[in-house]
């Protein structure tokens, strides 16, 4: 089962990579204010006067303090949620202590300073809970309004629309900082319930793959038991009659043969069983998977002239792969000899060895279809077989030995004139020295 992803604890205080980028737009929206405000200091000097040396310092330690922080953010790999929240107060003080001051060294009653207020609310409606936001906003807008006050106790006489002006501004800026985090509070609950719906999900699947295991435990056993049960029958039942018959008996004799042909297949039945319950590790070496494909349509050419059955061998040379000779023979052999026998006389197997990109391609192919489509589900599962003699393990043996080799096997075409299985492999490069 897939390891679930690491989740921040906190839905105020995201993981270090998304509070990262979250900073990065912060602090790229303050340089551009500071750099804008800066400028126009000297683009419209007619309007504003001329540049304050105090106005300018307090524009280049906002510029200065932005660009390091980003600077520093790029060199850190980690950053714990204690350092998170002081660096963001940090800013927002920062942020805060430059639009006031600015102002303040202005000698200006206008407040298009205090814009460089903006990005440090939204910062703390982003990130920080409620009270958080109401703090910084309550904190702009007493700034702001101490402005005023100060300024005109400096330069009398008042002039209320400069209260006005500067209790609009405070009104957006509250309306901006509830509004941010109201809609980044609700993004957050919507979160909350997805990590909920996803360790539920999580929980369900682990359920289901526990019952399913459960479930095919039984299904294995109760084939198992039934697949066991016939052969001890039967030589339970022959060896109670050969006791009843004479020593020696012809009679005797057959109900031994029967015991013995019986307990040869018990016993072919265990060692199958073992093979597909308890697959060995395949033992990997350098080899082409041609010259075991040859070999296989060698050994099964004796068997299919019985039936009247050619087995033609094609393949490409080399075929270099990290194989386990002896299991990938083994589960060649089993789908090659299920295609001789499936064949009707006359027919032919092939047996196809190629490259295909980064994989090894083994098809092996036989001409009287189709098969069953209620059967295809069927035809990997442990002791399904339409064979009288068969144990019902060979297709699933060959495919464990398929998927121990980074493999699988599948049934590429089914159809009245081509039943095509085809094995895969992980193929290896080819060098001159892999191969000397």
């Amino acid at each position: 089962m897939p390891s679930r992803r690491k989740r921040s604890k906190s839905p105020e205080l995201p993981d270090f990579l998304a509070y990262r980028q979250q900073e990065r737009i912060f602090a790229s929206l303050n340089l551009v204010l500071l750099v804008f405000l800066c400028v126009a200091q000297f683009v419209w000097a007619a309007y504003l006067g001329t540049p304050h040396p105090q106005v300018l310092s307090l524009l280049g330690v906002g510029i200065v303090a932005n660009f390091s922080e980003l600077i520093w953010l790029k060199r850190r790999k980690e950053l714990s949620s204690s350092a998170v929240l002081r660096l963001t107060w940090t800013m927002i003080a920062i942020h805060l202590g430059i639009a006031f001051g600015i102002a303040s060294y202005s000698y200006k009653t206008d407040v298009q300073y205090f814009a460089l207020m903006i990005p440090a609310i939204l910062q703390a409606a982003f990130r920080f809970s409620g009270i958080a936001t109401a703090l910084t906003v309550a904190a702009s807008d007493g700034l702001i309004f101490f402005w005023v006050w100060h300024y005109f106790r400096v330069h009398p006489p008042v002039d209320p629309n400069s209260y006005i002006e500067a209790g609009t501004v405070a009104l957006i800026f509250a309306i901006m900082g509830f509004l941010v985090w109201a809609l980044v509070n609700h993004l957050r609950r919507k979160e909350r319930e997805l990590i909920r719906s996803l360790d539920e999900l999580e929980k369900a699947e682990a359920k289901l793959l526990e019952e399913e295991k459960l479930a095919a435990v039984g299904r294995f056993s109760s084939a198992i038991a039934h697949e066991i049960r016939n052969p001890v029958a039967m030589i339970s039942s022959a060896l109670v009659t050969a006791s009843n018959r004479e020593p020696g008996s012809e009679e005797n004799r057959e109900m031994y043969d029967i015991a013995t042909k019986e307990a040869a297949r018990l016993e072919r039945l265990t060692t199958d069983f073992l093979a597909y319950a308890r697959p060995r590790s395949p033992s990997m070496a350098l080899s082409d998977v041609s010259d075991s494909v040859g070999y296989i349509a060698e050994i099964c050419r004796p068997r299919a002239a019985a039936n009247n059955v050619q087995v033609v061998c094609q393949c490409e040379a080399p075929l270099t792969a990290e194989i386990d000779s002896g299991q990938l023979q083994q589960a060649l052999l089993n789908l090659a000899m299920n295609a001789v026998e499936a064949s009707a006389p006359g027919g032919t197997v092939f047996l196809r060895g190629r490259r295909d990109g980064v994989r090894i391609m083994i098809e092996i192919e036989n001409q009287n279809g189709p098969i069953a489509a209620k059967t295809i589900p069927l035809l990997f599962e442990p002791f399904f077989t339409t064979k009288s003699s068969g144990t019902g393990l060979g297709m699933g043996i060959a495919r464990n030995i398929a998927m121990a080799h980074g493999g699988d096997i599948v049934l590429a075409q089914n159809d009245s004139n081509v039943i095509r299985f085809v094995l895969s492999l992980p193929a290896r490069a080819e060098r001159r020295e892999d191969l000397a």
